[in-house]
């Protein structure tokens, strides 16, 4: 008897592990290290984002550290960091990624003055995203080469522990197979509700907010929120709209339907009726591009609808892009393989 509770239990453990596995994860490679110390200053002043701002006179602090280990114990609030890397002209071509780990509790983060990512909600709409990973996706129209970069992170602490506090906080590089030929990763705009006109490629989206793909829905201040929301995004797009290409969506809760110019591309799920099965939030969504959905050398639109059943809600995880179905396909292969493996190392360790 014991010995067959201890089989149950690994092969539990395996499922979970299979189940786990980031299938369409980014592989990223630091190419530089942020885990240093950064200038830092209690306070709130949105001119602190500016690259061109004097900090000279601003304290350091380590990074990653709660800030109360710092020499600011007992401060709850807000407080900006700043520092400043220098890219190498070889990543022009690269999708280039900022890691923050886990910051307690909001954020917003500026690279050379622009907002490129934020989770949760600063007051008075207060809502905390502490346990997020902080990977924020850097637009590479905004990055200058061979010269200094400037972040700047806005960071707000309700109580407790403060800060950039975890993680391998530096800028990154996708080496997978499965990196996208156009990221669409980062801010998007959001809408609750449910209506049909909103899948058109041109809409008022004046009363739309912004939102952080891809990441829960909770975590930018809908927490308490299950039913339906739509996700645009606009995106340029210079590659031939006629090879085959695959588009990735990474994991959505629960349900979606897919639309690029207006035009249906695909769907996991019943929206309509709102049947759940239980495991469409584990699926992952790849949609095959089709009978030229794209516009090559002009502005294309997507909209995501989507319905979350209960708990979290929204584009949650995974690689968001488009790439060549061969890319995909050799990543998908790439992957399998590495499922097996496991698979055969866990069974034979355990039964042989």
């Amino acid at each position: 008897m014991k010995n067959i509770t201890k089989n149950i239990g690994i092969i539990l453990a395996f499922i979970i592990l299979l189940s786990s596995t980031n299938l369409f994860g980014n592989d990223l490679e630091r190419i530089i290290n942020l885990n240093t110390k950064w200038k830092f200053a209690i306070g709130d002043y949105k001119k602190w984002a500016s690259p061109t701002l004097d900090d000279d006179d601003w304290e350091t602090i380590l990074v990653p550290s709660q800030w109360e280990d710092q020499g600011f114990y007992g401060y709850d609030g807000y407080a900006w960091y700043r520092n400043e890397f220098t890219f190498d002209a070889f990543y022009e071509n690269e999708n280039l990624y900022l890691n923050l780990g886990f910051i307690d509790d909001v954020d917003e983060v500026f690279v050379n003055g622009v907002l490129i990512g934020f989770s949760g909600t600063f007051p008075p709409n207060y809502l905390t995203a502490y346990n997020a990973e902080r990977i924020y996706t850097i637009p590479k129209e905004i990055v200058k080469y061979d010269e200094p970069n400037i972040i700047a992170v806005r960071v707000y602490d309700s109580q407790l522990g403060g800060g950039i506090v975890s993680g391998d906080i530096g800028i990154y590089v996708n080496q997978s197979n499965l990196s996208p030929e156009v990221d669409l990763s980062g801010k998007w705009i959001f809408k609750l509700g449910d209506n049909i006109e909103w899948s058109k490629e041109e809409i008022n989206t004046d009363d739309w907010m912004n939102i952080m793909v891809p990441g829960y829905w909770r975590y930018f201040g809908y927490a308490d929120y299950d039913g339906f929301a739509w996700y645009r995004k606009e995106f340029n797009f210079d590659m031939d709209p006629y090879q085959d290409l695959v588009l990735v969506l990474g994991k959505i809760d629960d349900l979606d339907e897919v639309y690029i110019n207006g035009t249906l591309v695909g769907s996991t799920g019943d929206l309509d009726n709102k049947f759940i099965e239980g495991n469409e939030y584990n699926k992952f969504r790849v949609y095959y591009l089709i009978d030229n959905n794209l516009k090559e050398n002009e502005t294309n639109v997507i909209a995501v609808r989507v319905y979350d059943g209960r708990q979290d809600g929204g584009i949650y995880e995974g690689t968001i892009g488009i790439m060549k179905r061969k890319t995909f396909q050799r990543f998908w292969e790439q992957k399998n393989n590495i499922i097996k493996r496991e698979k055969k190392s866990i069974w034979n360790i355990f039964f042989d």
